[in-house]
C-alpha cells in the first residue's frame, strides 16, 4: 500500500518527492507578504517526522547554513519518513539582523502561543499549529548571542526519557549539557507533548563559523541515521568519541568595569580559581581578575573586550569525568579546526 501524501499549510507532498512551501506569517507595513520558508522531503517508506529548524532567534544564522547543506546532501535522497526543514523561523528578526521580533519579544519564549495574543505569540501559534505539531522529533539550531561564541554543544533535558538521551549521544557534539527547560521555549513545548528535541548551540550570532556549521550538518545526519531515516554508511569517517554530559554550568563575570584581556580560549580545560582573564580601566590603574568558580571546560566566551561589572564573560561547564570531557573536546578541535586560518579558530 502506497504511503499517504504529507500535508503542510494546505500543500500536499507526494511520497518520494519534495516541495518548498511558503507559510504566510504576516504582512509588512508596505502590505508586502512575509512567509516562513519550509522544505518538506517526504520519503517513500514510513518513518519519523523530523523537524530541523534554525533562526528562531533572527541573528543566529549558522543554523540557516546547516539547513541549506542538509537539504543539498545526497544522503537524504533515499529518506525514510519525512524531513521538515525550516531554515528561518523568525523572518522578522532575520531581515533586521536582530535576535528579537519587532515588538522586542523573544520568539523562543512565546510558545505555545495564541492566535489572539502579541505578535510573538501569534507567530509561535502559527509555527506550532502548521509545523511543530506534525513533528515526532525536533532539532533546534542556535548560536551564541551577539559578541558571544559557543563551543559546539547539544542541550537537552536528559532525565525525561531515553530517546532524547540517545539522540543527544548520536549527534556527536563534544559536549552535552543537561539543561533544564525554559518556560515558553520551543523545547519546553515540544517535550510537553512527548516529542524528543535537541538544541544545538555553536558559534556566534551574525556570522558563519565553519567549525560550527560542518559538525552541525554531520550531527543532524547522525541523528537521522540513529532514527532509521537514513541507511548506515559504512564508508563514513570514524565516529567521534563519546560526548561527556555536563552536570552543570556557570558564568564567570567581570569584577569591575573595564577592558577584558582573556587568557584562555574556547574549549580550554580550567581549574577552580584559575585566572581566565583580566579586566582593567583604559589607563591600567584598576585591574580585576576573572576567575573560574569551578573545574571544567570553557564552552562559551565573550568576544567583546568591553565589559561592565557583573557581565558574563566565560561560560564553564562542570563534568564528573573531566579528563574524558577534555579528550572529547580536543578530538573535536583536531577534526574541525585543522586547516582553518588562525583568526577563524575560536
Amino acid at each position: 500500500m502506497a504511503r499517504a501524501p504529507f500535508e503542510l499549510a494546505g500543500v500536499r507532498v507526494a511520497p518520494g518527492s519534495r516541495a518548498q512551501i511558503d507559510v504566510p506569517v504576516a504582512k509588512l507595513y508596505t502590505h508586502a507578504p512575509l512567509h516562513i520558508p519550509v522544505e518538506v522531503v517526504h520519503g517513500r517508506q514510513p518513518g519519523p517526522v523530523l523537524l530541523v529548524c534554525g533562526a528562531i532567534h533572527g541573528d543566529e544564522i549558522n543554523g540557516v547554513e546547516i539547513v541549506r547543506r542538509l537539504l543539498r546532501s545526497a544522503a537524504i535522497r533515499r529518506l525514510r519518513g519525512t524531513l521538515i526543514a525550516v531554515p528561518i523561523v523568525n523572518v522578522f528578526g532575520f531581515v533586521q539582523h536582530t535576535r528579537y521580533l519587532p515588538d522586542r519579544r523573544d520568539l523562543n519564549r512565546c510558545f505555545p502561543g495564541s492566535g489572539t495574543g502579541s505578535l510573538g505569540s501569534r507567530i509561535a501559534a502559527l509555527f506550532r499549529e502548521e509545523i511543530v505539531d506534525q513533528a515526532s522529533h525536533i532539532i533546534d539550531l542556535h548560536t551564541g548571542a551577539i559578541h558571544r561564541t559557543n563551543l559546539p554543544q547539544v542541550r537537552s533535558q536528559l532525565n525525561i526519557g531515553t530517546e532524547t538521551a540517545a539522540m543527544a549521544e548520536a549527534f556527536g557534539a563534544p559536549v552535552i549539557l543537561n539543561a533544564e527547560l525554559r518556560e515558553g521555549s520551543l523545547r519546553h513545548y515540544a517535550q510537553s507533548r512527548g516529542a524528543p528535541v535537541l538544541t544545538y548551540e555553536a558559534g556566534e550570532a551574525l556570522r558563519f563559523d565553519e567549525w560550527a556549521i560542518a559538525p552541525g550538518v554531520r550531527g543532524v545526519l547522525r541523528v537521522m541515521r540513529h532514527l532509521g531515516m537514513l541507511a548506515v554508511d559504512h564508508r563514513r569517517r570514524r565516529e567521534p568519541p563519546a560526548a561527556e554530559v555536563a552536570n552543570g554550568s556557570s558564568w564567570a563575570r567581570a569584577p569591575i568595569d573595564g577592558i577584558l584581556r582573556p587568557q584562555v580560549r574556547l574549549g580550554a580545560r580550567v581549574a577552580r580559581g584559575q585566572v581566565l582573564g583580566r579586566v582593567a580601566d583604559p589607563f591600567g590603574n584598576a585591574e580585576g581578575e576573572v576567575r573560574a568558580n569551578a573545574d571544567g571546560i570553557v564552552i562559551g566566551i565573550s568576544n567583546l573586550p568591553l565589559a561592565n561589572e557583573g557581565e558574563a564573560l566565560f561560560h564553564v561547564a562542570r563534568f564528573e569525568a573531566i579528563e574524558e570531557a577534555e579528550s572529547a573536546v580536543e578530538s573535536f578541535q583536531s577534526d574541525y579546526y585543522e586547516g582553518l586560518p588562525d583568526p577563524e579558530r575560536p
